[in-house]
């Protein structure tokens, strides 16, 4: 996935981290599709003990596709973000968004 980053980025790039908690292979999967549909970046993916964590070059993604997923799964979304740095020629403020996806403990039994 990391041929698919733009020429002025480097493979470790992101702007969105992704957390799918707890673990479950059918939100994993859904969510890996929809990247794949989209063109996004990926540049990392870690398994944790309590989910999955993708690291995405997108914002604007990250943020929708807690909407989709709270539609679809019927979990919680937790949206937060953190100063990154400074645009060096624009001088605006640079965020990094991590969306968290929880899914119901009813949802996890079935």
């Amino acid at each position: 996935m990391k041929e698919k980053y733009k020429k002025n980025r480097h493979s470790e790039y992101f702007e969105a981290i992704i957390q799918l908690r707890p673990l479950d292979k059918r939100v994993y999967d859904w969510v890996k599709v929809d990247i794949e549909n989209r063109n996004i970046g990926v540049s990392k993916e870690l398994v944790t003990k309590n989910g999955f964590d993708i690291y995405v070059d997108s914002n604007q993604y990250a943020i929708a596709l807690g909407k989709k997923l709270k539609k679809r799964f019927d979990g919680k979304v937790i949206v937060s973000s953190a100063l990154h740095s400074t645009h060096r020629l624009t001088s605006k403020q640079l965020f990094r968004v991590t969306m968290l996806f929880r899914l119901n403990e009813k949802r996890i039994e079935e």
